[in-house]
């Protein structure tokens, strides 16, 4: 059943406290997990975290990769401002102290100064390492044995030796190549199981190009397109995340989300499932009346007034973390985005972007 008492009295507006789950010791088959839901809804925090009052002069904190492991959210982020984008890491236990959590500034790292933005990070398990995914202008990683020590990522490598795939070049327009996102099947053989590389152009393309997870992270071939609107870019944008429906078969087993526009501007994420990373994506919650996560489906916590009117670029957190992107989604689900004040009028690089996290509701 799909039923949450508690959270359905915080989409009423009265903050609850969930009950622990009971522990059993009764071995039992793993039911299938339920349907996916035809739509969502949310409880959101107000922002969690945002720039420090330091000497960086960050403007917003921005496009979110997030793990929880034992407890502890460990978090990447863009830092923006007008003069340019790196990334940053922090971690935090308590929710409502995460805007305390010391920050990492990732170009103190091998990683380096420079345009690095849009992380995503992973545990690729074959190699034992921690891969952080991003874009510099190419599609990009770095590697870490230990993703609490952000001092040993290591300097930038790209995926694309010869830089923007041809098929990209062609179809991008005056949009920019950004948001890479990677994505492995869980077939046993190496030579058989495929690692995809998702991009989105902000032209109305969603590309995915592979390899095998044996020659994982090169011979990435050149991208296809996955998904296109050619009617609508902004339908299309990007923030592009593939996750892999714990325990589904059939056309539920991969969620694909899709951060769009609003008619009035502002941004919102669409849906869509698959049978495989690689196939056909169907409509799931894809609409700005229906979307999975937006400003017609998400409430505030109580005392917390609407602060945001866009649900931007973020992540779904993840506890389980290696390349398959595996989330269980008979789980509530919770889900860390940026969001801005509306009433801001300045340059996009110089928005103010915080941090927030999205709870699900179960009715």
């Amino acid at each position: 059943m799909r039923t949450s008492a508690a959270l359905a009295a915080l989409w009423a507006g009265a903050v609850t406290a969930m009950p622990a789950r009971p522990r059993s010791c009764e071995v039992v088959d793993a039911p299938s997990p339920d349907p996916l839901p035809s739509s969502f809804k949310w409880v959101s925090t107000g922002p969690l975290v945002g720039p420090k009052n330091d000497d960086r002069n960050i403007a917003g904190i921005k496009d979110p990769s997030v793990v929880k492991i034992n407890g502890t959210y460990h978090v990447f982020a863009s830092t923006a401002k007008s003069e340019g984008y790196n990334m940053v890491y922090f971690n935090f236990t308590d929710l409502y102290s995460a805007g305390s959590s010391p920050f990492y500034y990732l170009d103190q790292a091998p990683l380096g100064y420079g345009y690095r933005a849009a992380p995503q990070v992973f545990y690729f398990e074959p190699h034992k390492l921690w891969y952080l995914v991003y874009q510099n202008g190419n599609a990009a990683y770095s590697t870490n044995p230990d993703i609490s020590d952000p001092s040993r990522w290591t300097a930038p490598e790209v995926f694309y030796p010869n830089g923007m795939p041809q098929i990209i070049a062609d179809n991008i327009g005056d949009g920019y190549w950004v948001d890479m996102w990677v994505v492995c099947d869980e077939e046993a053989d190496p030579n058989k199981s495929l690692c995809h590389l998702f991009s989105s152009d902000d032209n109305g393309h969603l590309y995915r190009s592979q390899t095998t997870r044996a020659r994982f992270p090169r011979g990435m071939s050149e991208p296809v397109m996955a998904l296109r609107d050619d009617n609508n870019k902004y339908a299309l944008w990007e923030a592009a995340c593939i996750y892999r429906n714990k325990g589904a078969t059939g056309s539920e087993k991969y969620v694909l989300i899709v951060e769009a526009f609003t008619v009035d501007g502002h941004r919102y994420f669409r849906s869509w499932t698959s049978s495989s990373i690689d196939g056909e994506w169907t409509p799931l919650a894809d609409t700005e009346a229906n979307p999975f996560a937006g400003e017609s489906n998400v409430v505030f916590e109580q005392g917390v007034s609407r602060w945001t009117r866009s649900i931007s670029h973020g992540e779904v957190v993840r506890s389980e973390t290696d390349q398959t992107m595996t989330v269980d989604f008979s789980e509530p689900l919770e889900f860390m985005y940026q969001g801005v004040d509306p009433n801001v009028q300045t340059d996009y690089n110089a928005l103010p972007w915080r941090l927030a996290l999205l709870k699900e509701v179960r009715e």
